[in-house]
């Protein structure tokens, strides 16, 4: 379609029809263009949300804010319940990390992270078309990300799957509009 691509809210589908398969208690969330570079990297979910890739090669292997939660990161079912999924309100690049990040801290968790060198990744380069998108309406969304997460999740997710199966994977499709998820402005 003509709408710019919704990466939280693909999440969110994801763990809806994952959950119809099987009863699963880890979800990870996983960027394609992350290349972890140390197999100690264990996927694997604990008591606090988890954020793997720590140290990407396309910020010198270094954080870029406490705060960030991007990439590769891991939460337990109930976890991923609690905060109400990923928002379904950021359309485009970015905030919608940093607004699970929100979430994660509004019901009381701490993220954990990997320690040394087990949390490095390589980011495959690629162009972001329309990046500059993230200047306006996501701040205004991450400003009241405490408000939201009440209303802006798995619980005003719609969405109508095309799925098909092969030998080897599901492959689940899905137009996405901003209309099958509404959220209020702020």
């Amino acid at each position: 379609g003509n709408q710019p691509f919704n990466r939280a809210m693909l999440f969110n589908v994801g763990f809806r029809e994952a959950m119809k398969d099987l009863d699963w208690d880890c979800l990870i969330f996983h960027d394609v263009d992350h290349i972890p570079e140390n197999d100690r990297n264990y996927y694997g979910c604990g008591q606090m949300p988890r954020h793997f890739a720590a140290k990407l090669d396309k910020y010198m292997y270094l954080l870029p804010y406490n705060e960030f939660f991007g990439g590769v990161s891991g939460l337990t079912v109930e976890q991923f319940q609690k905060i109400n999924g990923f928002p379904n309100a950021f359309w485009g690049w970015g905030g919608e990390d940093d607004d699970l990040w929100n979430r994660v801290q509004y019901a009381g968790y701490s993220v954990t992270r990997p320690e040394g060198d087990t949390g490095k990744y390589k980011s495959i380069p690629h162009h972001h078309r329309g990046e500059v998108q993230f200047l306006g309406r996501q701040y205004a969304l991450l400003r009241k990300s405490k408000e939201r997460q009440a209303l802006d999740g798995l619980n005003n997710l719609n969405y109508f799957p095309n799925v098909t199966y092969d030998a080897l994977y599901k492959n689940i499709t899905v137009n996405l509009t901003p209309e099958l998820a509404l959220v209020t402005e702020y």
